[in-house]
């Protein structure tokens, strides 16, 4: 049985972003990868297919 992929809203307060996140369970959990959602406000996870969406209004703050 295979699961649909999920969508997850994130904010700046999330970044940086890894997939799994912490919430994640141990047994459905891959290689942690982060995530780069500050570029388009919105990414795949290439390991679940899991996309997180930034939050509509987040501004991402770059370090200098």
């Amino acid at each position: 049985m295979t699961q649909e992929p999920r969508e997850i809203e994130v904010t700046a307060a999330d970044l940086p972003l890894h997939c799994p996140t912490s919430e994640a369970l141990l047994w459905s959990s891959h290689p942690r990868v982060f995530l780069d959602v500050a570029v388009t406000g919105s990414v795949l996870c290439p390991y679940c297919g899991t996309r997180y969406r930034l939050k509509a209004g987040e501004v991402v703050k770059h370090h200098a």
